[in-house]
């Protein structure tokens, strides 16, 4: 969508439905493109399941404790 700065005032519930659709608004001044306002975009929930990690050691029989204790190693 194209938009002059007067759009901006005297119409800005069309220039938010267009944003709202995800279309970027080009915005003009004396006929020359002066910026673009784009839309933001939103965040994808995801699920924990979704992890690579999730389930990675699943039928293992050591303990996570144990697991982060041999991973970390000795602090001294």
């Amino acid at each position: 969508m194209r938009a002059t700065v007067v759009d901006l005032r005297y119409k800005m519930n069309t220039i938010l439905k267009a944003l709202e659709r995800n279309e970027a608004v080009t915005i003009l001044y004396h006929g020359k493109e002066k910026g673009i306002i784009t839309p933001v975009k939103k965040l994808v929930q995801k699920s924990m399941t979704d992890h690579p990690f999730f389930g990675m050691k699943a039928g293992e029989e050591e303990s996570v404790e144990d697991t982060m204790k041999r991973i970390r190693g000795a602090r001294y």
